[in-house]
């Protein structure tokens, strides 16, 4: 079975503050478990996860201003 980590080790993980975890499984934003202890994450869960949030770049980069068009 895979380890479980600590919201201590999943904020590390993606550099982001033990309360915004906290703030994000309370509103069941990112995957976890709920246990009698605390709160626990799979990384494979939380990498699956990241994907879905995965921006996909432009081809070409084009800069609207007013009605000037910046390549």
């Amino acid at each position: 079975m895979e380890q479980l980590l600590t919201v201590a080790e999943i904020a590390k993980y993606l550099h982001v503050s033990k309360s915004t975890v906290y703030d994000w499984t309370h509103v069941g934003f990112i995957p976890h478990y709920k246990l009698p202890r605390g709160v626990r994450f799979k990384l494979s869960d939380v990498d699956k996860w990241l994907d879905r949030r995965k921006v996909k770049g432009r081809k070409t980069y084009k800069l609207e201003i007013g009605n000037n068009i910046i390549t």
